[in-house]
């Protein structure tokens, strides 16, 4: 498969101390490439540059062919790069439906005048987003609480709405940042579910997390970071044989 995502040598440090160092990676189209790595090892900081968070000290980011290595976050998404955040950032005080519908008018057609003149466009857009939103409501199991406020959710509702907001723009790449910390198992399951059925119809996944069973249950890469750099890039059934990743990370008997 070819690359959707690339990093070549992204080098980011903070007062001196170098958060990421030199990193090049790669994350496949239509794959769910997994990036662990102990606290400190460089993870957030990558992401947050790839995404337009951060500036690079050094380094190139390429999204399907086009450099977008210093755009701001909401060119970036705009481009088809969307992510989730640790801290869950949903709008409590709308409905769930008017959740999914909001994160979709960064790639609606028009602008505010459309929206404040109730046009025929604005009209379409609004007709279109209601029903990819009760789409993803239905995949991550909340269709029937689409008109209660999301303040009612729990926290892994929460985790899940959280995700369809992410889909609703139809992006080309997902990245995730700790889609089940604080989950509890049944919702991790639940959340492994719909990340499964989105990869079978095509979506691509970039997977930060530091439940390790959870990403070398569900992804068909790993890469392992240590201090700022790669450690390990491969398989799961790699990454669990390698005994730099089984003396640091997985445990002597895992």
């Amino acid at each position: 498969m070819t690359a959707l995502l690339a990093l070549e040598h992204v080098t980011k440090s903070y007062s001196g101390v170098r958060a990421v160092d030199d990193v090049s990676l790669a994350v496949a189209r239509h794959g769910i490439t997994g990036l662990i790595g102990p606290n400190g090892s460089g993870k957030s900081t990558t992401i947050d540059c790839l995404s337009g968070f951060q500036a690079l000290d050094r380094g190139r980011v390429v999204l399907d062919g086009v450099e977008i290595t210093g755009w701001a976050p909401h060119r970036i998404a705009r481009a088809g790069l969307i992510r989730t955040f640790q801290t869950v950032r949903v709008y409590d005080a709308l409905s769930v439906l008017d959740n999914l519908k909001l994160a979709a008018q960064q790639a609606a057609p028009g602008g505010w005048l459309d929206a404040l003149l109730r046009t025929r466009r604005h009209g379409a857009a609004d007709r279109a987003a209601a029903a990819r939103a009760r789409e993803l409501l239905a995949l991550i199991g909340l269709a029937r609480h689409e008109a209660v406020p999301a303040a009612i959710l729990s926290y892994g509702q929460k985790k899940l709405l959280a995700l369809a907001a992410a889909l609703m723009p139809r992006p080309k790449l997902v990245v995730l940042d700790e889609p089940v910390a604080g989950v509890n198992p049944t919702r991790i399951r639940e959340v492994e579910t719909v990340i499964r059925q989105l990869h079978a119809a095509g979506e691509t996944f970039l997977i930060v997390e530091h439940n390790v069973d959870f990403i070398m249950n569900l992804c068909d890469r790993v890469i392992v970071f240590d201090q700022g750099r790669t450690l390990m890039d491969g398989t799961p059934a790699e990454v669990r044989k390698d005994p730099r990743v089984l003396e640091a990370y997985l445990g002597a008997g895992a």
